[in-house]
């Protein structure tokens, strides 16, 4: 059966419409004519009779079999152009006409982060990440996306697998870039005792890593794991969250200071270790609300050490179950909103129910972020501007920034 492409899915697989129904194909580009036996509404094989002219040579040698890559078999302009479309197509079906006025995208061996899996295997172990749509674990030794530096944890990565995973279980291994070097934080292993504990510690030592923890307990605390935001260096509870690549926070950073400028009184919701609350207490007193009480210590820390900054205070509330009321947010002259991919929905209905006239929205998830969005603007705000940060080349995540208005 020949098919073509209409478009490409939120997961970034090509979706053809046949006889049979919707049908999903993955590595294929809109345009492109394909062949090949449909099982379940997917052709798992494709033979490509017609490409795309943005189809390009994947550049990774592990593309096939990786997945944390989708795209490399499309031109840079390609993604680029179908992230800015994914999210006016999302703003499209909530009413909302907008265009998004850039994409930024980081560079090649950028990533800062990342979570490898780890598992023992009759032959050995195996160090890396899970193939497309499956459990099997697959390496990457010559993997496009990551620092250097984490790519040369990997042999270290294999010898704590070898000593604390079980035959059947898997580890999770999150590792950090810090300005002291390599933070990991471990998952899934077996239980702590004195033989696993001397060799984590060994490996540590001879890795000179920042920060070795093993669920939750701490093997090996070398240095801070320092990480700085504006003028403060804060040190992140071990696997806190922390933007993929620099160059990503940079552009995340500067948005949302030119759209709060001129505020000098700026809540920070979702605040996290702060990202945006420490460089905004450059100009501006803020108010730092998380859920985490850990983040916002490390937080604090990082604005008592550091000189020049406002009056930056916080506060730890879920703000699912108790946003921040009208009352409240009209202390405020901006508000700034990062949450997780769930959207801030509470938190939204409350800003529309406040005086606030100035918004910055920041969002992984352009679904839930056009569902707020309109209600927003149902509420008065207007949408100014919003663009797409790209930390994730290659793959179907994408993240954004917005400012909102309301005169």
């Amino acid at each position: 059966m020949s098919l073509t492409i209409d478009r490409l899915s939120l997961l970034a697989d090509g979706v053809a419409h046949g006889l049979d129904g919707t049908v999903h194909v993955a590595m294929a580009l809109p345009g492109e004519v394909i062949e090949g036996t449909v099982e379940n509404g997917r052709i798992a094989a494709p033979s490509i009779l017609t490409p795309s002219p943005d189809r390009v040579k994947a550049p990774c040698p592990h593309y096939r079999a990786c997945g944390g890559c989708l795209l490399q078999h499309a031109s840079e302009s390609f993604v680029a152009g179908w992230k800015a479309q994914v999210v006016e197509t999302a703003l499209a079906g909530r009413g909302i006409a907008a265009r998004v006025a850039r994409v930024e995208t980081s560079p090649e061996f950028s990533r800062r982060r990342a979570t490898f899996s780890g598992r023992r295997t009759k032959k050995g172990t195996l160090v890396g990440f899970h193939a497309r749509a499956s459990d099997t674990v697959v390496e990457v030794p010559q993997c496009r996306i990551l620092r250097p530096e984490l790519l040369a944890v990997l042999p270290a990565l294999n010898a704590m697998t070898a000593a604390g995973a079980s035959r059947k279980g898997e580890i999770s291994f999150a590792v950090t870039l810090s300005e002291a070097g390599l933070e990991v934080a471990a998952k899934g292993g077996k239980e702590m005792e004195p033989t696993l504990f001397q060799t984590l510690a060994g490996l540590a030592e001879q890795q000179d890593f920042a920060l070795l923890s093993w669920e939750a307990e701490t093997v090996a605390a070398r240095r801070p794991a320092l990480q700085s935001f504006g003028a403060a260096r804060v040190n992140p509870p071990p696997g806190a969250f922390l933007q993929a690549t620099a160059a990503g926070e940079a552009a995340l950073v500067a948005f949302v200071r030119e759209s709060t400028r001129g505020a000098l009184k700026i809540a920070d919701l979702f605040a996290g270790c702060g990202t945006f609350a420490l460089p905004l207490a450059a100009a501006a007193e803020v108010h730092a609300v998380e859920s985490e009480a850990a983040m916002l210590m490390a937080l604090d820390k990082g604005w008592r050490g550091a000189q020049g900054l406002k009056l930056l205070t916080h506060e730890a509330r879920d703000l699912f179950r108790r946003p921040l009321l009208p009352d409240e947010i009209d202390r405020f002259d901006a508000v700034v909103i990062d949450p997780p991919r769930a959207g801030a929905e509470a938190q939204v209905a409350e800003i529309a129910a406040s005086k606030l006239r100035n918004l910055t929205y920041v969002s992984c998830n352009p679904v839930t972020f056009a569902r707020d969005a309109e209600k927003l603007v149902q509420a008065g705000f207007a949408l100014a501007d919003v663009i797409v940060v790209d930390q994730f080349r290659h793959s179907a995540h994408i993240e954004l920034a917005a400012s909102f208005r309301r005169t």
